[in-house]
């Protein structure tokens, strides 16, 4: 095993300017990414200078086997805390050979918008709280639970200190320390209501960038959860019953909002945001339904409101953004399994240019 260990972590640069590269996209159930890697003659440091690729995506339920290539296009580099060294990780979204998205490419509807000049000139941030559920392998049921029981009641768990109560830690630390060294805007991780849930926030990122961000972020969980047997769910409600959902609540700013008389522009959005309330939920997540109950800090999926510092509601307000007469709000209905593109680009298109 020691050899095996050295030579996953033998550093290249000395011996080669070669570097190795891996393409990661989005598969055809809208959660699965998918991975590759290829090996480049050098150092890159602009996505417009990698090269486009292929794939099989008559295996990835994105084409017909008559007719299955589908092509790469790299948008965003990011270090590799895997192999290390200038090798990197490389964002892509997909496309027909004839150059179209295909139906799974929300990134690049998201792109169009974020290109919008209104859009770009009130420079849209976000901070996006990414919760999941670290699950046994081979069980679909949390770590540190007994299988087809139960543990203790929620109330200890959620920032909690201690072998009973900060169940995979160690996974969590890793993934916080990874996303760091690949560039990622991480600015917290925290334990979370339910024991084995956890939750880590990718922000403010302006724009596109959060997306990219946050499936990077999402791609490391994965890879270091593979190394650690144990499985990533972000099902919204991966436990029926008195337990806390997941979810990847969504804060936002514009740069009027984080103005001076930005809270009237707050509430202008908020009440756009009520008008779309039913198609917004529609593109927040599957299985949504059965996290926004109205119970466990969340509001019923069919009504919306808001207030401040209010956790039970559609949207909240923190107090500094009251008191301070601008700021940013936080919209809570996105599910854990939501598509960030989509979430992002819709909010900044109800809000700006609706």
């Amino acid at each position: 095993m020691s050899l095996l260990s050295d030579l996953v972590n033998l550093n290249l640069s000395d011996k080669t300017k070669q570097i190795i590269a891996e393409y990661i996209w989005i598969g055809g159930s809208g959660m699965d990414i998918r991975s590759k890697a290829r090996t480049l003659p050098g150092p890159v440091s602009d996505p417009s200078k990698l090269p486009k690729w292929n794939y099989d995506g008559s295996s990835t339920g994105q084409a017909a086997g008559d007719d299955s290539e589908v092509i790469l296009y790299p948008q965003a580099i990011f270090r590799d805390p895997f192999r290390r060294g200038n090798n990197i990780l490389v964002m892509c979204d997909a496309y027909t050979p004839a150059g179209n998205p295909i139906p799974t490419n929300k990134r690049h509807n998201a792109a169009k918008i974020f290109s919008n000049s209104k859009v770009a000139s009130e420079e849209p941030w976000y901070g996006i709280e990414q919760e999941y559920t670290l699950m046994q392998k081979g069980v679909n049921w949390p770590i540190g639970w007994p299988v087809g029981g139960f543990p203790g009641p929620q109330g200890p768990y959620y920032c909690g200190v201690g072998a009973d109560k900060a169940i995979g830690r160690d996974i969590v630390d890793a993934h916080y320390k990874a996303c760091l060294y690949a560039g990622i805007s991480i600015s917290g991780v925290n334990g979370e209501v339910m024991p084995g849930q956890w939750e880590f926030q990718v922000g403010p990122v302006e724009g596109i960038s959060a997306g990219d961000q946050v499936w990077i972020a999402r791609y490391l969980l994965e890879r270091i959860t593979e190394i650690s047997g144990v499985n990533v769910s972000f099902d919204p409600k991966p436990v029926p019953g008195d337990w806390n959902g997941a979810g990847a609540h969504c804060n936002y700013s514009t740069k009027t909002m984080r103005n001076n008389g930005g809270l009237a522009v707050i509430k202008k959005a908020i009440e756009k945001l009520q008008v779309k309330h039913k198609e917004h939920i529609a593109a927040y997540g599957e299985g949504n339904e059965r996290r926004l109950t109205g119970k466990h800090e969340t509001a019923d999926i069919n009504t919306f409101s808001w207030g401040v510092a209010n956790r039970g509601a559609s949207v909240r307000v923190g107090r500094d953004t009251e008191k301070e007469g601008k700021g940013y709000f936080e919209d809570r209905r996105p599910a854990s399994n939501m598509d960030p593109y989509v979430v992002t680009s819709m909010i900044a298109e109800t809000t700006i240019l609706g």
